[in-house]
């Protein structure tokens, strides 16, 4: 059986039982607890079709496997697999829903749509995996520079992580967080998730030029621009001085604040 209809199998059972379970328990963030997993193993799966002896599907292998287990791990400290870790804008849209339109909404977005773009994004090692070939300066390139986003990303949480922290406690000064990377960017940590993706994409141009399987990386791109807006008309309703900081701060792509 080839690589991809595997992967198209594990596509089904995993969209197939993120649906299910969230009807039977009634929480809908179960695609989030399976964002940073399926991914992993499916560039493990096209990987493996090579025997593990491809040195460029190796590394994309390696990568998005240190990839998942630091998002695992953000996840997992912020309640994320604890019931009721449900990400708290699926309340808000139930109430601005019908029940019936809702639940269309948690079948063909949440649960079929978004374990679409996890299975599209990874589709740059179905590209490795058609072109094989030598581990050169470029795949080199793009390594070094999925690796900096990788860090990027964990120290925009770890900052994150932090300031909750300190507000939970009351010894925040600000009631969002504005410092560090947040200083730059409204939320360095979607620029670099998006950007470590870009990176796989490289990955894929570099073994066989442009191809189709660039699609992923374009959508769940379109996927954080419509999830960042969303966020954002939450966090400007709650804290009116948030205009402020979008004023003066560049969205995601971190950037000299503006006077």
């Amino acid at each position: 059986m080839d690589a991809l209809r595997v992967c198209l199998y594990v596509f089904a059972g995993v969209t197939l039982g993120t649906w299910l379970v969230s009807v039977l328990t009634r929480e809908y963030s179960w695609v989030d607890r399976i964002w940073s997993i399926v991914p992993v193993a499916y560039v493990g799966i096209f990987a493996g079709a090579a025997g593990f002896a491809d040195t460029r599907l190796d590394v994309m292998f390696a990568l998005v496997a240190l990839w998942g287990a630091r998002l695992t791990f953000n996840f997992a400290r912020k309640g994320g697999y604890a019931p009721g870790g449900e990400d708290y804008r699926w309340a808000v849209l139930r109430e601005r829903m019908a029940p019936w339109q809702f639940q269309l909404f948690n079948f063909f977005f949440i649960s079929l749509y978004q374990n679409v773009i996890l299975l599209l994004i990874t589709l740059p090692a179905l590209t490795a995996l058609e072109h094989p070939g030598g581990f050169g300066a470029a795949d080199v390139v793009v390594a070094v520079v999925f690796a900096a986003f990788l860090v990027g990303e964990t120290v925009a949480d770890q900052q994150q992580w932090q300031f909750h922290r300190e507000k939970h406690a009351g010894r925040a000064s600000t009631r969002f967080l504005q410092a560090g990377l947040f200083r730059y960017s409204r939320h360095p940590n979607f620029f670099f998730e998006q950007a470590q993706w870009w990176a796989v994409a490289a990955f894929g141009v570099v073994a066989g030029g442009l191809q189709w399987t660039v699609a992923g990386a374009v959508l769940l791109t379109l996927l954080f621009v419509g999830s960042t807006r969303f966020t954002e008309s939450i966090t400007k309703s709650r804290y009116p001085e948030y205009a402020d900081y979008q004023r003066r701060t560049s969205a995601v792509v971190p950037w000299p604040a503006r006077g």
